[in-house]
């Protein structure tokens, strides 16, 4: 990182060197959404079960003017489900100012502007277009199936679109849940 310095002449004629902290402060916070890390803690299951629990969390970070879930944008983390499992997102708004909701879609180009129908039944949030306020929280529970690759995604008009979405694989091979980065993240289509 440079730090960007201007100098200016005094009204005594000596150079006062000004730093522009806007780029320094612009770099850390581009830095920091780079480095954003998944939290194990945010997905649990039980095997024996074929059950998986997983913390989805709308404005966690500022990152995208708090249009992330769990700190992440435009797809870069990928929840994977093993075909079959019971599976139950805890929703919570972590926003302090924004509505949010979430909904389980098929990928689409472009991505829609307002709630779309669910791809899998009962995989969507209560007041999918209005959102629930700062802390609200619901759970959404359903049946991980059929396989495929879908996209968690705000119903709240244009926040999916602007990038509050991230990825769901239905697996029909994976024999446990996981969370991971998607590795060819800061792609910003399905």
């Amino acid at each position: 990182m440079q730090n960007l310095t201007i100098a200016r002449r005094h009204k005594r004629g000596r150079l006062i060197p000004i730093v522009c902290v806007g780029l320094i402060i612009m770099s850390a916070v581009s830095a920091s959404a780079q480095q954003q890390q998944v939290d194990s803690k945010w997905l649990t299951f039980d095997a024996s079960g074929s059950t998986v629990r997983f913390q989805l969390i709308a404005g966690l970070t500022g990152l995208n003017g708090a249009l992330n879930f769990n700190g992440f944008r435009d797809g870069e983390l990928t929840l994977v489900v093993p075909v079959g499992w019971k599976t139950e997102i805890a929703f919570s708004n972590h926003d302090g100012m924004l509505p949010h909701s979430a909904e389980v879609i098929a990928p689409q180009v472009p991505l829609p502007t307002q709630p779309v129908p669910a791809a899998i039944p009962r995989a969507f949030t209560l007041n999918l277009e209005k959102g629930l306020p700062p802390l609200g929280t619901d759970d959404i529970r359903f049946t991980a199936k059929p396989a495929g690759e879908y996209l968690i995604f705000c119903g709240v008009p244009g926040h999916g679109a602007a990038g509050m979405w991230i990825r769901l694989q239905v697996s029909a091979t994976a024999r446990t849940p996981g969370l991971l980065r998607t590795p060819d993240a800061g792609r910003t289509s399905p």
